[in-house]
């Protein structure tokens, strides 16, 4: 990488005062090793400790800190998308404010980087988290990465390092930001991953709860939708409804056999219901799938498509 590169380190946090002055030390370290000019883009998401008066403090002590709070706790989907905004870095790296990623890995990514790569995400092969967190993310990241195609092992890890044109042209809200990469990937940025060491949290407590797995469906569903079926909606929807219709048809189609062949009434069979229930979800998700293209069709010049280079003489006019 030309030294002359400047690499911008976003960190969201929310109630981290503890070890905010650690975490600063040691990116400074890291940081001035490299070579680099850089600077520190800490996000507040609204912090009721004294976040932001530590935050306040490491400003006025150096220039190459910028800080930003917000009034109250959005989620960290906003706080990576305002970092990302106010980035100035041509190599942006994204990390979490509870040590548990090391600072010391951020060279890595960035090397990473120099292999052609638009996107980088660490791996935390030996994850330092209870069995309560490491199963689920393990099931959730082999899921994601068969259902995508996208070949990582830690999709949701906070240390990631990226070019400035994507994050210039990543769409972050709700809880998208644990699919960054997926997003990348189907933008066509090259997208790889290291393996990163991970510690035991030091300071503070975890800020997820049980409500992160509904949270985490719910988000991938949104994300298949974007990236997968955005200009198909028919193919979701309409496979989905011709599945449903060939299954009720189906059971249908048994029970009359059973009537032809037994002279069975048809009507007691529980099943018959059943048949019919799923012929008519069917024949509705496969309408709104035909509905799904038709509004496709009428706002399709608003459809954005990621162009990497572009050789045009009538720039030169």
């Amino acid at each position: 990488m030309n030294p002359s590169t400047d690499i911008s380190v976003v960190v969201p946090l929310f109630n981290e005062q503890e070890g905010l002055r650690e975490l600063y030390g040691r990116l400074r370290r890291v940081l001035e090793g490299m070579g680099h000019s850089w600077e520190m883009v800490f996000v507040d998401d609204g912090s009721t400790d004294g976040s932001f008066r530590e935050l306040e403090t490491l400003y006025r002590e150096d220039p190459r800190v910028r800080a930003f709070r917000f009034r109250r706790n959005y989620g960290k989907a906003a706080a990576l998308a305002l970092g990302f905004r106010e980035a100035r870095g041509d190599v942006v790296v994204t990390m979490d404010a509870d040590l548990q990623d090391l600072p010391e890995e951020v060279p890595k990514l960035v090397e990473k980087l120099d292999e052609g790569y638009d996107l980088v995400s660490g791996w935390k092969r030996r994850r330092r988290d209870p069995i309560s967190k490491r199963l689920p993310s393990k099931v959730f990241n082999w899921i994601t990465s068969r259902l995508t195609g996208v070949p990582l092992h830690d999709i949701n890890c906070g240390l990631k390092a990226y070019r400035r044109e994507v994050v210039r042209e990543l769409d972050v809200y709700g809880h998208l930001h644990r699919f960054l990469p997926i997003l990348a990937f189907r933008q066509g940025y090259r997208v790889g991953e290291v393996e990163v060491a991970h510690h035991p949290r030091r300071y503070g407590r975890s800020k997820y709860g049980p409500g992160r797995f509904v949270h985490g469906f719910l988000d991938f569903m949104t994300v298949l939708m974007l990236t997968k079926y955005l200009t198909r909606p028919l193919h979701l929807f309409g496979g989905a409804g011709l599945a449903f219709s060939a299954v009720g048809f189906g059971i249908n189609l048994y029970l009359v056999y059973l009537k032809f062949r037994y002279g069975h009434l048809m009507g007691r069979y529980p099943l018959l219901w059943l048949g019919i229930l799923l012929m008519v979800v069917g024949v509705q998700l496969f309408s709104t799938g035909l509905l799904g293209e038709l509004i496709l069709n009428l706002r399709r010049e608003e459809i954005f498509y990621s162009v990497q280079e572009r050789l045009d003489s009538t720039d030169a006019a």
